[in-house]
C-alpha cells in the first residue's frame, strides 16, 4: 500500500519562522515520521502537514505576549511546540493528560532544544499552576462551551484565551454565551488569520479574563 507523501514546505514557512525555520523543519520531519504510528495525526494528514497543521498553528504567534502561556490538550504539539519554535521569548507549559503524548512532547522538546518549555501531565481542570498563566491556547480540543470553563480558571485577570477553531466557530460562539458570562470574559471575538498571506486561514476565538 502506498503511503501518502508529505507536503513540501511552503514558501510562507520561512517567513513565519524566520531564523527558527530549521527547528520547524525538524519538528515537521519528526511529526511526519512518528505522528501516524503514535496516533498523533492521521496518515491522510501528511499531504497537508505544513498548511493544515504547522502554518495553521504558527499564524497565532504574533498574538502571544512575552510571559507564561499554557497549551491545553497539547497532543502532537499543535499549537504548543510550533508556537514555542516561533516565539522563543515566551515560556510555554504544554498540558496533556495522555501518557503516550506526554512522552512524545518531552522527547520533542528535548530533541529541538526548546529550553523555555515544560510539559505537564494533567487534565486542564486538574492542573495546578502558580503563578496563573498570562495566556492559554488550545486547538481542536472541544467546543467553546466546554473549553472555556476548564481553561479560564488557569488564567490571571487581564490574561487571554486564544483558541484555534474550525469552521463551526460562529455557532460555537453563539452556544457559549452562558459560559463566556460565567467565566467573566470580556472583549470576546473571532479573528481570521492568514487570508492576506495566501494560505489556509486560521480562526481564533480570543477573549480577556476580567
Amino acid at each position: 500500500m502506498d503511503h501518502p507523501t508529505v507536503e513540501p514546505e511552503p514558501a510562507l514557512a520561512a517567513e513565519l519562522f524566520g531564523d527558527r525555520i530549521e527547528l520547524a523543519r525538524r519538528y515537521a520531519a519528526d511529526l511526519a515520521k512518528r505522528g501516524p504510528e503514535l496516533g498523533l495525526i492521521g496518515p491522510l494528514e501528511l499531504p497537508r502537514l505544513w498548511t493544515r497543521h504547522i502554518l495553521n498553528s504558527a499564524l497565532v504567534a504574533p498574538l502571544l505576549r512575552p510571559g507564561r502561556v499554557g497549551d491545553v490538550g497539547s497532543g502532537a504539539g499543535l499549537p504548543g511546540i510550533v508556537l514555542a519554535i516561533a516565539r522563543p521569548d515566551v515560556h510555554f507549559i504544554l498540558i496533556e493528560p495522555m501518557e503516550r503524548r506526554v512522552e512524545w512532547l518531552l522527547q520533542e522538546v528535548g530533541r529541538l532544544g526548546l529550553d523555555d518549555v515544560e510539559v505537564l501531565r494533567a487534565r486542564a481542570e486538574e492542573a495546578k499552576l502558580s503563578p496563573f498563566l498570562d495566556q492559554v491556547t488550545a486547538r481542536a480540543v472541544s467546543a467553546l462551551s466546554k473549553l472555556i470553563p476548564i481553561t479560564a480558571p488557569l488564567v490571571r485577570s487581564g490574561g487571554e484565551l486564544l483558541f484555534l477553531k474550525g469552521a463551526s466557530v460562529e455557532r460555537e460562539f453563539a452556544s457559549a454565551e452562558k459560559a463566556i458570562r460565567k467565566a467573566h470574559l470580556v472583549d470576546a471575538e473571532i479573528l481570521t488569520l492568514g487570508e492576506e498571506l495566501g494560505t489556509e486561514s486560521t480562526r481564533v476565538f480570543r477573549a480577556t479574563v476580567d
